[in-house]
């Protein structure tokens, strides 16, 4: 028998998620900024997309809190 879907802590994975992807997301623009001109341009473009995702992956998880709030007001209903 499958286990009940438990949304109950989703708000709170996705809030971590989004902490953790800001934090890498400004340690990489830090990096960026004091040696950018020391890395080859594959590696600084590398970089600069991956931030690119990470800025997609934010404005994503985003996306989901406010589906989820949106659930759990339903649900009081």
């Amino acid at each position: 028998m499958p286990k009940p879907d438990d949304r109950s802590d989703n708000v709170e994975r996705i809030s971590e998620n989004i902490q953790n992807t800001m934090a890498n997301l400004r340690e990489a623009r830090d990096f960026l900024k004091a040696h950018s001109d020391e890395m080859n341009p594959q590696d600084r473009a590398a970089l600069e997309a991956k931030n690119e995702r990470r800025e997609r992956a934010i404005d994503g998880f985003r996306e989901e809190i406010q589906d989820e709030a949106a659930d759990y007001h339903r649900h009081l209903e």
